[in-house]
């Protein structure tokens, strides 16, 4: 193999490994925004879970 065919080799390992790593980056950027999405919605959840809770509580409290 000559210098030239290892260079170009390289060059088009070089040009996959960046455009992996654009893709990669981009998946990590949407992992990202999914994680604070669903930490969103739980703690809406755990907000309704907890009014929930209390007006139970309020109505068996008015029971006895």
């Amino acid at each position: 193999m000559t210098l030239d065919e290892r260079l170009e080799r390289l060059t088009e390992r070089h040009e996959a490994l960046t455009e992996t790593i654009e893709f990669l980056t981009r998946d990590v950027q949407q992992l990202t925004r999914d994680v604070q999405q669903d930490a969103e919605n739980i703690r809406a959840l755990a907000r309704i879970a907890e009014i929930h809770g209390r007006r139970r509580t309020r109505l068996e409290d008015e029971k006895s």
